[in-house]
């Protein structure tokens, strides 16, 4: 259960910096501190919107649904669930495969990196190790569960 902690906390960190983000794409927020990087460049680029939505505002649902069920992984109804710990893999790795390809554009495409975007891909990466490590403590416990009923 306390890898589902550290989910929770990281996913936690993902929702400010994700909501920061998209507080600067939808003008609430004038500048973007950036102390490294072309953070502007990036958040302004043709692909900082995904399916008519800022790319961060996708982020953050990403961050606060991960963070919700992470915390359901916390409670007793769910602390044993190997279904959740599938989940958090799961969701995660889409992360992290998103979070790669949007990398792949700051560096190939956009050619400018933005440090609050990197700053995202970590924490989506190791909430990705850590939601594989809480799998892992299952080992198979109730694959039963798991398996279809004949």
């Amino acid at each position: 259960m306390g890898k589902r902690m550290v989910v929770a906390a990281l996913a936690l960190i993902g929702v400010f910096v994700s909501l920061y983000l998209t507080l600067y794409k939808l003008g609430a927020i004038g500048q973007l501190s950036c102390s490294v990087g072309s953070c502007e460049k990036v958040n302004t680029s043709e692909w900082s919107t995904f399916l008519g939505q800022p790319v961060a505002l996708w982020g953050l649902g990403f961050y606060v649904a991960t963070l919700l069920v992470a915390v359901a992984g916390l409670g007793a109804r769910f602390g044993d669930s190997r279904r959740l710990s599938l989940l958090l893999v799961a969701m995660s790795g889409v992360g992290v495969l998103f979070s790669a390809w949007l990398t792949y554009l700051e560096l190939f495409v956009i050619d400018a990196i933005c440090m609050w975007c990197v700053i995202s891909a970590i924490i989506v990466t190791l909430i990705f190790l850590a939601s594989l490590l809480d799998l892992r403590e299952f080992h198979g416990e109730d694959a039963a569960a798991l398996a279809p009923s004949h």
